[in-house]
């Protein structure tokens, strides 16, 4: 019997997942709208404790790499690596457009995001959730001009931890899953100060 945990902390709503053998066991929602940093490890302990489980418990790690919040997704890693460390377990850092594509049933699926400023985050995969076109941030219309025809679109709507924790119980079940320190963001654009001094530059 083998128990994975996923996080989301890439938005302000957040979700966090128990999957024991492949099987979700269960799926929280947490509105952090001033950030996960001071509430994350209460609610892991809350999760954990209501399945009478420890840390040590926990046979691999896994967290949305981005793209989204930049202080959330290094939250988010952050936290699985410390534990991951801790339990001398490993992780998997999953993509949040993956994870939004798990949710379609297109052979080809067009992931998006909000990435705000006019625009989106956007990749397409095909079934088997394999990358066939590059994420990128891009103004949605533009973005959607250069997807293959017959894609299927889907936008993010639904909390991410149970699609991260399947990908990643995947990617553990074949050997994939990293040792924490292997495991980086997935930014995509740059951040907000990168940008500004690029701008003043």
């Amino acid at each position: 019997m083998a128990n994975l945990l996923a996080l989301d902390t890439t938005n302000a709503q957040g979700s966090l997942a128990l999957m024991r053998d492949g099987k979700l066991i269960e799926q929280v929602v947490v509105d952090a709208p001033d950030g996960f940093g001071h509430i994350l490890f209460a609610e892991i302990g809350a999760l954990l404790d209501r399945h009478s489980l420890k840390v040590r418990d926990i046979d691999c790690f896994a967290a949305a790499a981005g793209p989204g919040s930049f202080t959330g997704v290094r939250v988010g890693l952050a936290a699985i690596k410390g534990l991951a460390d801790a339990a001398r377990r490993k992780c998997v850092a999953v993509s949040n457009l993956q994870a939004v594509a798990w949710f379609g049933t297109g052979k080809l699926r067009a992931a998006w995001v909000d990435a705000r400023r006019g625009e989106i985050y956007g990749a397409v995969y095909d079934a088997q959730l394999n990358l066939v076109q590059e994420e990128r941030v891009a103004p949605r219309a533009l973005w959607w001009s250069e997807v293959p025809e017959g894609a299927e679109e889907i936008a993010q709507t639904e909390p991410l931890a149970q699609a991260i924790a399947a990908i990643a119980w995947k990617k553990f079940s074949r050997g994939e899953a990293q040792d924490p320190a292997e495991i980086d963001a997935n930014y995509v654009r740059r951040s907000d100060a990168e940008m500004m001094w690029r701008d003043r530059a």
